[in-house]
């Protein structure tokens, strides 16, 4: 009796578009590439805004909206001198909060939500910043990306990729995401990174594109990523 014959099938893991035979924007190699690069030109690079514990922090990460990081660290010591805690700011007027932030622009609605969020962390979690995203997107003025810059530089905990404008522009440039919203940008970007890289990552990400990839004329001639980098903005190329 002939011996029966196992055919034995073949099965191929279908990879995500980009990393077939480690070609393309999301190849590993590409992606270590990117991280190496920036970590040369930043290695050091932090938050810029200036603080001292984390409701400062959180206070002057919700003032940062539509306005530079310089402006809100000249706004922020006399506010937090007159105001210098949660329970403090929680009892202070909308009027004298808004004279002490007008400068950052958008000044009404930021005193109401610093005002907020000062009440929620006194009224709810007694007075401490919570360690936890589910905990902080709770607290008025403080969405995802006001989450992820508290608790990834006061408690060094990475649950999400900060994006702000800057992280939005790059990723799409460097052709790490293809999303038209932070959501998007940093849903892709959690993929694609190593999690012990998403706090480091955004920092990096951000003042690169303050010091060379400008929005509107990126200095490519001046960039260690230009022949990493697809983008059809490109000013410059080897």
């Amino acid at each position: 009796m002939p011996a029966s014959r196992t055919t034995i099938k073949t099965v191929v893991k279908k990879q995500p578009p980009g990393i077939r035979a480690g070609r393309g924007p999301l190849a590993p190699e590409r992606i270590a590439a990117i991280l190496k690069a920036l970590d040369e030109a930043y290695p050091i690079a932090k938050c810029a805004l200036n603080h001292s514990s984390p409701w400062e922090l959180l206070v002057a990460t919700i003032l940062s909206a539509q306005c530079t990081d310089v402006r809100v660290n000249l706004v922020t010591p006399a506010l937090f001198r007159r105001f210098p805690t949660p329970a403090a700011m929680a009892k202070a007027t909308l009027p004298e909060l808004e004279a002490l932030i007008r400068t950052t622009g958008f000044f009404r609605n930021k005193a109401k939500s610093i005002q907020g969020a000062a009440r929620k962390v006194v009224a709810e979690f007694g007075g401490q910043i919570p360690r936890t995203l589910a905990e902080l997107i709770t607290i008025p003025g403080a969405a995802r990306k006001t989450a992820n810059v508290v608790l990834g530089v006061a408690y060094g905990k990475a649950e999400g990729v900060v994006v702000d404008t800057h992280v939005l522009r790059i990723a799409r440039r460097l052709s790490l995401a293809k999303g038209d919203t932070p959501q998007k940008v940093e849903r892709e970007l959690m993929q694609i990174l190593p999690q012990e890289r998403w706090i480091a990552f955004s920092h990096q990400i951000i003042h690169h594109g303050r010091q060379v990839c400008d929005a509107r004329k990126p200095k490519c001639d001046r960039c260690n990523l230009e022949q990493l980098c697809t983008s059809k903005n490109k000013t410059w190329r080897s």
